[in-house]
C-alpha cells in the first residue's frame, strides 16, 4: 500500500523532487515548441496570422474540455497513474504529427495539437500538487520557480532544437515564395524529430508508473462529497475562483510573449525567427531565478506579483508604442545577443519574460490558501487557467488583422495591457478575499 506524503513526513523529498523536475522539463519542451512551430508551419502552409493562432488555440483549448475530467480521474487512478496516464496521451500526439506532416493537411497537425493539449492536462493536474504540498505553504513559490527553471529552460533548449533538426538546410526561405518541393521537404523535416519525443515520452511515462514516487492524499481518502457539491464549495473560495482568472490571464500573456515572437520576427523579416522563443524564455528563466534568491526572504509572493504586474505593463506599453527600425536595446546588449541585430519591439517582448516568470509561481499557492481538502478540484480550476493561452494569440490575431504586415502585427499586441491589469488587482487585492460579501 502506497504511503501518503502528509502521513510520512520524515521521508526525503529529494527522490520526489527529481523526478517532478523531470517532468516538468519534458513539459516545458513539448509546450513550447510551438513557439518555433507556429511561424514554421504558417511559412509552409501559407497561413493567414489567425489560422496560425488556431495552433496555439487548438493546444490550449484542450485545457477547458479536459482539466476537470483530469482531476476525476487523478481521484480514481492516482496522481502517479494520473502522471502515466498524461505521457502516454503525449506520445499518441506526437505521433500524429507524421501523417500530419506527410499530408500537409493542417485540420491533422490542429487535432495532434488538441491531443498534446489533452495529454498536458492531465500531466499538469497532477503534478503541480506535488510541489505546493511537498513542503511549506509560505515556500510554495520557490519550489515552483525551481520548477519553471526546469520547465522554461526546456523552452529555451526545444526551438535551438526545432531550428538545428527541422530547419537546417533551409537559409533564405524568409520572405520567399516556396516551391511545392521546398514545402515538401520542410514538412518532412516534422517527422523524425516527433517520433523521437514520441517515443522519448512514452519511455519516461512506463518508468514513472515503475517508479518509488509515493502519492499523495486525495480527496478520495478523505471522504469524498458529489463533483458538483465539491466544484461550488471550491468556487465559493473568491482568492481561488479571482486566481483562477488571474491565471488565465496570466497564460495569454505569457503565451503571446512566448510564441507570437516568433510570427513577429517573421513578419519583421528575421531569418533566424524559429529561436526568438528561446530569448522570452531564457528572461523567464532569469525572473524564475530571482524569486528563488528573493522570495520569501526579501519579498512576499504577494509583493513580487504586484511587481511583475507593472513591469508587463511597462513592457506592454513599449512594444505597442515601440520603434520597429530601432536597435538601441540591441546594440547595448550586444555581449549578450552574440551581435544579433534586433529590433527593440523584438527585445521588449522577450523581457515580458522577466515580468510574467513570476506570476504562477506566486498565484498558485496564493490561489490554493485555505482550501484544504479541495486542492485537487482547486488545482484542476487553476490547471485550466491554462486555456488562456488558446484565447490570447487569437484575439492577438484578431486585434492585428489579416494583412501579416509588422505593424499590425505589432498593435495586436494592447491585448495584454487589461491582463496585466487584473493581475495586477489579484496582487493588490484579490488574493486576501476569503469571502465575497
Amino acid at each position: 500500500m502506497e504511503m501518503s506524503l502528509t502521513q510520512e513526513k520524515k521521508q526525503s523529498n529529494a527522490l520526489p523532487m527529481v523526478i517532478v523536475a523531470g517532468l516538468f522539463f519534458i513539459l516545458g519542451f513539448a509546450t513550447w515548441l510551438n513557439g518555433s512551430l507556429m511561424p514554421y508551419l504558417q511559412q509552409i502552409l501559407q497561413l493567414t496570422p489567425f489560422q496560425a493562432s488556431l495552433i496555439l488555440f487548438s493546444f490550449y483549448i484542450a485545457v477547458t474540455f479536459t482539466a476537470l475530467p483530469s482531476a476525476a480521474i487523478i481521484r480514481k487512478v492516482g496522481y502517479k497513474n494520473g502522471m502515466a496516464l498524461g505521457m502516454g496521451t503525449m506520445m499518441i500526439a506526437g505521433l500524429l504529427f507524421i501523417p500530419a506532416a506527410k499530408t500537409q493537411i493542417f485540420p491533422l497537425f490542429l487535432l495532434a495539437q488538441l491531443v498534446m493539449g489533452a495529454g498536458q492536462t492531465l500531466l499538469q493536474t497532477a503534478v503541480n500538487p506535488y510541489v505546493v504540498r511537498i513542503g511549506p505553504e509560505e515556500s510554495a513559490a520557490a519550489r515552483i520557480s525551481i520548477m519553471g527553471i526546469l520547465n522554461k529552460g526546456a523552452g529555451v533548449v526545444a526551438p535551438i532544437v526545432f531550428t538545428a533538426l527541422i530547419l537546417s538546410g533551409f537559409s533564405g526561405t524568409v520572405g520567399t515564395e516556396l516551391s511545392q518541393i521546398q514545402i515538401d521537404a520542410m514538412a518532412d523535416k516534422l517527422i523524425l524529430p516527433y517520433l523521437g519525443m514520441a517515443l522519448f515520452i512514452g519511455i519516461l511515462g512506463f518508468a514513472v508508473k515503475k517508479s518509488p514516487l509515493p502519492e499523495l492524499a486525495s480527496e478520495a481518502e478523505e471522504g469524498e462529497a458529489d463533483h458538483k457539491g465539491q466544484l461550488k464549495e471550491a468556487l465559493s473560495h473568491p482568492n481561488l475562483a479571482l486566481g483562477v482568472v488571474a491565471l488565465f490571464l496570466y497564460v495569454a500573456v505569457e503565451v503571446i510573449a512566448g510564441d507570437t515572437i516568433g510570427a513577429f520576427a517573421l513578419a519583421l523579416g528575421v531569418e533566424n525567427y524559429s529561436v526568438m522563443t528561446s530569448y522570452t524564455m531564457g528572461c523567464m528563466v532569469l525572473g524564475y531565478i530571482l524569486g528563488i534568491a528573493l522570495i520569501p526572504r526579501f519579498i512576499s509572493q504577494q509583493k513580487a506579483l504586484m511587481v511583475s504586474a507593472v513591469l508587463g505593463l511597462a513592457l506592454s506599453f513599449g512594444v505597442i508604442f515601440g520603434d520597429n527600425n530601432s536597435f538601441a536595446i540591441a546594440n547595448s546588449l550586444s555581449f549578450i545577443l552574440g551581435g544579433a541585430q534586433l529590433p527593440d519591439t523584438l527585445i521588449l517582448i522577450a523581457f515580458l519574460g522577466l515580468a510574467n516568470a513570476i506570476v504562477w509561481p506566486a498565484v498558485f499557492p496564493l490561489a490554493l490558501s485555505g482550501v484544504g481538502k479541495l486542492t485537487s478540484v482547486g488545482s484542476a480550476l487553476l490547471v485550466m487557467g491554462i486555456s488562456g493561452g488558446a484565447f490570447g494569440p487569437l484575439f492577438w490575431s484578431l486585434v492585428s488583422g489579416t494583412s501579416g504586415q509588422a505593424i499590425d502585427l505589432q498593435s495586436g499586441y494592447v491585448v495584454m495591457l487589461p491582463c496585466y491589469l487584473f493581475i495586477l488587482f489579484y496582487a493588490v487585492k484579490g488574493c486576501k478575499m476569503k469571502s465575497w460579501k
